[in-house]
């Protein structure tokens, strides 16, 4: 397609200049020109000399040479012009423009992982989402995950290429870059699929850049689309899974929207809202009156459902010991954590203070 693409410039330009210029691929095969019978034919080896240079700009014994698309991107097409004068270079200039914006243009509007960039992205007029799909044959309704990959500390950019491998059909599955740190994925399911399949995708991404590039990720995984509208609700709630993941769910590498419970609501809260919900739940002492080793035995104890006796085990402590620790608490707090309602209500106190701290650490 990019051959027609380069073609329609040329036929733009061809009164510009009486040389003949046109595009070579990387292996310097002519996919357009002004002077047809060229198209086809191979003028001469490029991809060696090019990956020989740091300039976009390369020259052989009568031809110049530029590079197409951005210093970063790779050697995929090169604009010539006859010549390896001032001239023939200043063509390559302006030609290369046009090429890049028409190309640029063109996967804009064509091509399938950047409309479902935008899409997610919030970039595209809700009325133009429905245009474009028609336009580009895209099935609007479909069951769909949506995953955002995140690394941890230690980035690496051959995470993106990576994950592109585990998903060859780039007509129904798609992998974004969406900046430095963050891949995410959109993965068609099949019909009936379930929770534990859409995990198990999310646990091969996992396993596949921990152990090819001994990267740390965490994913976080949105509720299944069932329509294209819908992807960007899906991708910000791949996001908030993570963020409220961060605060919560420090040990999970892959934490899923569902499963967020409470935490979310938390996580929404306002600042003042919380706490204010600390200092009335903790009339008597504040929160941070109690000690790490009493903290330690409270969690334990909500670890294993409230029981004490299964709780004393796990702390290899008598049973009278730890109904001693429970009384002392509740001298201190005026909870009795053997009390459902009051242990909900201290459950709920110690994530909303985990919550500040975390707010806290980010000013």
């Amino acid at each position: 397609m990019s051959s027609r693409i380069f073609q329609s410039v040329i036929l733009q330009m061809k009164d510009a200049t009486d040389r003949s210029f046109g595009v070579v691929d990387s292996e310097g095969f002519v996919v357009a020109s002004n002077e047809l019978p060229l198209i086809g034919s191979k003028l001469e080896s490029v991809k060696s000399v090019a990956l020989d240079l740091q300039e976009p700009f390369f020259q052989t014994a009568t031809r110049t040479y530029r590079i197409l698309g951005s210093a970063a991107s790779r050697f995929d097409y090169a604009v010539f012009v006859d010549g390896k004068d001032a001239a023939a270079k200043s063509i390559c200039i302006m030609a290369a423009v046009a090429f890049n914006e028409a190309k640029s243009n063109y996967e804009e509007k064509y091509n399938k992982a950047t409309f479902i960039k935008n899409v997610i992205s919030d970039n595209i007029l809700p009325g133009d989402v429905y245009v474009r799909a028609k336009e580009l044959d895209f099935v609007t309704e479909a069951p769909r995950a949506v995953y955002l990959v995140r690394q941890i500390g230690k980035t690496d950019i051959a995470a993106l290429e990576l994950i592109q491998g585990l998903f060859p059909d780039k007509q129904h599955d798609f992998v974004l870059s969406m900046s430095e740190t963050d891949v995410v994925v959109i993965k068609e399911l099949d019909q009936g699929a379930d929770y534990k399949d859409v995990y198990r995708v999310a646990e091969s991404i996992w396993d596949a850049v921990h152990s090819g590039l001994l990267v740390k990720t965490v994913i976080g995984i949105g509720t299944t689309s069932f329509h294209l509208r819908e992807l960007a609700d899906r991708y910000k709630e791949a996001q908030t899974a993570i963020e409220v993941g961060r605060v919560f769910e420090t040990d999970k590498k892959i934490i899923h929207y569902e499963n967020l419970g409470i935490g979310r609501i938390i996580y929404q809260l306002p600042t003042t809202l919380c706490e204010m919900f600390l200092s009335e739940v903790f009339k008597k002492n504040p929160i941070e009156s109690l000690d790490q080793e009493t903290l330690f035995t409270i969690n334990k104890f909500f670890e294993n459902n409230l029981n004490v006796s299964e709780t004393s085990r796990k702390l290899f402590v008598h049973r009278n010991t730890l109904v001693y620790r429970l009384e002392k608490i509740k001298k201190l707090t005026g909870l009795d954590l053997r009390e459902f309602d009051h242990a909900i209500v201290f459950k709920v106190a110690l994530m909303v203070k985990k919550y500040l701290n975390s707010q806290s650490t980010k000013t």
